[in-house]
């Protein structure tokens, strides 16, 4: 759960220098804060676990998922500072990252206690991202295993690794998980392989039912017992990409909540992420799901 800076357009420093940008705003980000609030936007019931502070940078967050109606009693306060990131966007939409971890750097360090009161009336658990909190990493493939074991589908999003661990981290997880989400740079450095064909099947041979690799404008590609199928994106102006890996799991997961297909919801996933980078920030183009489904019509795909 972190707060976002965005500055927008920004293509290289000039130091000494003040440099006129055309925007600076700020809005939530970190990947449970921005998966949850598009599922929840989209609709769907969401229960979110993790840690912020206890400072204005969190009643900000916190404000803005119970917009959406985000179930936030399983979301613990610190005394340490709530997560910030400065996203600096150069006018392609493409982002550098200054990151200041907080809270995230000891959140979630104990297991969680799974308990009938944190189950109720979920059918899914998904893990927002494997990587992003040093603490989880340790018990991240027990507690996949655990709430596989409570009778829930799992998924889980990989993340960038910004400690290098990869696969020893994510490797225990892959056996207790249905659905993984990877992007192609993930893919490659968790795999070793450029081939978007051979990375899926490491990961499935580690264990991972279903693997869906984001291919940022060209869509996405489902790799399971059926093979492979390709999902083509949505040609749209982007504006900013931060964030939009979360919204498309989201908007996945959401979809699949309601009853699609795995090809529908990739589809649907697609059309969320197009959505989300047309906008600064992740979460601000997003669409409830009526208005998603009719933005979908109106669009021809690449």
């Amino acid at each position: 759960m972190v707060l976002d800076v965005l500055v927008r357009p920004f293509e290289q420093p000039a130091w000494g220098a003040t440099q006129w940008v055309e925007s600076i705003g700020q809005q939530i980000g970190g990947n449970g804060a921005g998966t949850s609030y598009s599922i929840a936007k989209l609709g769907v019931p969401v229960r979110l676990v993790s840690e912020t502070g206890s400072d204005a940078l969190a009643d900000t967050i916190l404000r803005t998922l119970g917009s959406v109606n985000v179930d936030l009693r399983w979301v613990r306060r610190s005394p340490l500072p709530t997560p910030a990131t400065i996203a600096l966007v150069r006018t392609d939409g493409a982002r550098s990252l200054l990151h200041s971890p907080g809270v995230s750097g000891e959140a979630l360090s104990e297991p969680v206690e799974i308990t009938s009161a944190l189950l109720e009336g979920c059918t899914r658990f998904h893990l927002a991202n494997v990587f992003g909190l040093p603490k989880l990493r340790a018990h991240a493939a027990d507690l996949l295993r655990r709430m596989k074991e409570a009778g829930l589908a799992t998924s889980l999003d990989t993340g960038w690794d910004s400690r290098g661990e990869w696969m020893s981290t994510l490797g225990p997880c892959l056996a207790h998980t249905d659905l993984c989400f990877v992007n192609e740079d993930e893919a490659r450095w968790l795999t070793g392989v450029e081939s978007h064909q051979q990375a899926a099947r490491a990961l499935r041979d580690a264990g991972a039912g279903t693997v869906v690799l984001k291919l940022g404008a060209n869509g996405c590609a489902l790799f399971n017992d059926s093979g492979e199928t390709r999902v083509p994106g949505f040609s749209v102006p982007v504006v900013d990409t931060t964030g939009a890996g979360d919204c498309f799991a989201g908007g996945f997961l959401a979809a699949l909540q309601r009853g699609f297909s795995l090809e529908e919801a990739a589809r649907f996933a697609n059309a969320v992420g197009a959505l989300s980078v047309q906008a600064l920030g992740g979460i601000t183009g997003l669409r409830e799901f009526e208005e998603t489904i009719l933005w979908m019509a109106s669009q021809n795909r690449v």
